[in-house]
């Protein structure tokens, strides 16, 4: 039999990783002692001191006058804080209709935000001038040269693999230019981290959304398409080639039939519905009917919109199910662009969810709204920065 080769765990192995232990507890937190730095890693005082004396060093960590208490016994401990303008990182969303780019420190905290439409958009070459553009802007905002930046994560709709890896054969992804990391980097200097919108849309709820502190988690990106995002006792599910969460198996689902999401249902429903003359509903009034007008009209008592809803919502209460069975998390959250009026659909879903599996997960609306993806995205250049952090130059100021 042959054994699969394991990587020796050297010393710069060992102080990289132990480097990424430091900076993922000093970036969450506020001033440290070296105590408190053994308490929250585990790892040893010396191990504790030269790293950080490492990170000193780089500019990644400020030591702090340690003070004076004249009831302590001994030497004063070395109080340490992160610089969390060390660098920073970027959170690029590429959607269908829309890019976002946020722009954050490494605290994780936004700075600038800046977007471009994409609807007009004819070729892929367009559609990366227009990231870069909302790129140049963001920084522009901030003050922020390409040189400050050590990462950017960027969501795309199509499956992606544990290496970064776009499988080229999704339809969606055909439209767009398939060399767009590469070009990025060519353009700004910094690396590119390629991953699936709905997988970072997990990891922004995990991170800053309804999904702190829950590790076995489901988002379900509902805009245009269903897409889901996998967390299983806290780790992001890929698959072996990247399509764990993919959702074309709706086609096979009785009551579903297709990968439409709650916007673009409601959306052809309502229009399906007022081409009859003869059904009386206030969307008559209103031109070009959107999602969000249906949710507004069913808000408003509008019979025809609150029967759209029903039936969108018995729709998703079987994709939800779908998602229960097979993955069993304790929370699924819908995500995009519908979340704040899919608020409405929440009683309807979980009544459902009951007859359907005997472990039913909660159900919430994300409170991020359109940046779901944006805010997972900065949160994947953050991890990176993380990991690497002994690897990567920082500019100084001159």
């Amino acid at each position: 039999m042959t054994s699969t080769p394991v990587a020796a765990a050297t010393p710069a192995l060992l102080r990289r990783v132990n480097a990424g232990k430091l900076l993922g507890v000093l970036s969450t937190a506020g001033v440290m002692t070296g105590t408190g730095l053994i308490q929250a890693t585990g790892l040893t005082r010396a191990t504790v001191h030269a790293v950080c004396n490492d990170l000193i060093d780089m500019g990644w960590v400020v030591e702090l006058d340690p003070g004076r208490d004249d009831t302590a016994v001994g030497r004063p401990s070395r109080r340490f804080e992160f610089n969390s303008r060390a660098g920073y990182v970027l959170g690029i969303d590429i959607g269908a209709g829309r890019t976002t780019v946020l722009l954050a420190d490494l605290r994780g905290v936004s700075l600038a935000k800046a977007g471009r439409s994409l609807s007009a958009v004819k070729t892929p070459a367009d559609r990366t001038a227009l990231v870069h553009e909302a790129v140049v802007e963001a920084l522009a905002v901030a003050g922020v040269s390409d040189s400050q930046v050590l990462a950017a994560g960027v969501g795309v709709a199509a499956p992606v693999d544990r290496a970064g890896n776009i499988l080229v054969d999704d339809e969606f992804w055909r439209r767009f230019d398939t060399d767009l990391g590469k070009h990025l980097t060519e353009l700004h200097g910094w690396p590119v981290l390629l991953e699936n919108d709905a997988n970072l849309a997990v990891l922004g709820e995990h991170w800053r959304g309804e999904g702190q502190g829950v590790d076995d988690l489901a988002v379900l990106l509902a805009g245009e398409r269903f897409g889901s995002g996998l967390m299983d006792s806290g780790r992001l599910l890929h698959g072996s080639r990247g399509g764990a969460g993919e959702m074309l198996y709706l086609k096979l689902v009785e009551g579903v039939g297709d990968t439409h999401g709650i916007a673009r249902i409601a959306r052809d429903q309502a229009l399906g519905l007022l081409a009859d003359p003869t059904v009386k509903t206030s969307l008559r009034n209103v031109p070009n009917v959107t999602a969000e007008q249906v949710f507004a009209a069913a808000a408003g008592g509008d019979a025809v919109a609150l029967g759209i809803l029903r039936s969108v919502a018995a729709r998703t209460a079987r994709v939800v199910a779908t998602l229960a069975i097979l993955v069993n998390p304790e929370l699924v959250v819908l995500g995009g662009a519908v979340a704040e009026a899919a608020g409405q659909l929440l009683p309807d879903i979980e009544q459902q969810l009951s007859g359907y599996t005997s472990t039913p997960p909660r159900v919430a609306v994300s409170s991020l709204g359109d940046a779901i993806v944006s805010v997972g995205a900065v949160r994947h250049a953050l991890n990176y920065v993380e990991q690497h952090a002994l690897d990567l130059v920082l500019t100084r100021p001159a």
